[in-house]
């Protein structure tokens, strides 16, 4: 793997810009285009509401407003409350998948987050993961690759994380940043990195042959919000940590991550492993529909208890004489 150029806090950040909601822009009748509003009640399925649909054809990430909330609760406070409360599913489902896995069940669920430098990746993890046991997930967040991983094909870093039987895999950016940082900094050949699209989807297709559910969310800012969020960090001391002027100088590479990102949600949104876009500029709609597309995913996989292979009546009277 090609050396990364310099970044703030060796992030590989990648950006986007305003992206879709699962839908090529002006077709999108999801909530997700400018006009959307959110309110009214949850969907029966958010992820029909944010999916980027396989083969769709090209993504316009211009024409969709990071802004939207759809599918939303009516109100922020509605969405915060449904968001704790979807805090004690999410254990339950958690516990679940666990335990099953005790009597063999390979399943599993990783969730990757891409986004742009302040989209919230380290805060959706924080709000989502409230709640479930640490034991059953484990968090990956990818910097900079180290010379160890520039010296191994690409991916080799991605499997040494992937989440084992009954975890829960969450990864801080991912494999894509080998489609979206060396392309806009053009740290590889264009042959190399357009290679890497169909390897991409092969090896998630093979996570899903192997029992991962694949959960893949771009956290959708916009570029104003960005600019604001990042003033913010320079007015308060307590957050300067998270500032770099490397920051600034790539909000002047937006247009490119633009495209890039076109591409990823373009040819990388597949039947076994698609896009999710969440617009990102309401911090409380992000953890909410972040919240809910996980419970979707887990729900969809129906952890069940496994069944114990011993007599329980005989095992009680046994305590009971001991």
């Amino acid at each position: 793997m090609a050396k990364h150029a310099h970044h703030a806090k060796d992030r590989p950040a990648s950006k986007g810009r305003d992206a879709p909601q699962g839908k090529k822009a002006g077709k999108d009748k999801s909530g997700g285009g400018k006009a959307a509003s959110g309110g009214g009640p949850a969907p029966a399925d958010l992820r029909s509401l944010l999916r980027v649909p396989a083969g769709d054809g090209p993504v316009d990430l211009a024409a969709f407003d990071p802004s939207a909330t759809p599918g939303a609760p009516p109100s922020k406070k509605h969405a915060r409350k449904e968001t704790e409360e979807l805090r004690l599913r999410l254990a339950d489902l958690q516990e679940r998948l666990f335990a099953q896995s005790t009597a063999g069940d390979r399943r599993r669920l990783l969730v990757v987050l891409q986004g742009m430098d302040t989209s919230g990746k380290g805060g959706t993890i924080k709000h989502v993961a409230t709640g479930l046991n640490p034991t059953g997930v484990r968090v990956t967040a990818f910097k900079t690759p180290t010379a160890e991983e520039r010296a191994h094909p690409f991916l080799w870093r991605i499997r040494k994380a992937l989440p084992e039987a009954g975890e829960i895999g969450v990864f801080d950016r991912s494999h894509y940043e080998d489609v979206l940082i060396v392309r806009v900094h053009d740290l590889v050949p264009r042959a190399t990195w357009r290679r890497r699209y169909d390897t991409i989807n092969r090896f998630e297709q093979s996570l899903a042959d192997d029992g991962v559910t694949v959960l893949k969310v771009f956290l959708h800012i916009g570029h104003d919000e960005q600019r604001e969020r990042l003033l913010a960090r320079l007015d308060r001391p307590d957050k300067h940590w998270k500032f770099n002027a490397g920051d600034i100088e790539e909000r002047a590479m937006w247009p490119a991550y633009q495209e890039a990102y076109q591409a990823v949600l373009e040819r990388c949104s597949t039947g076994a492993a698609p896009w999710y876009v969440v617009p990102a500029n309401r911090k409380w709609y992000r953890n909410w529909a972040v919240s809910r597309l996980l419970l979707e995913h887990l729900e969809g996989i129906d952890p069940r208890y496994p069944q114990g292979d011993f007599d329980v009546e005989e095992s009680r009277r046994a305590l009971l004489r001991s």
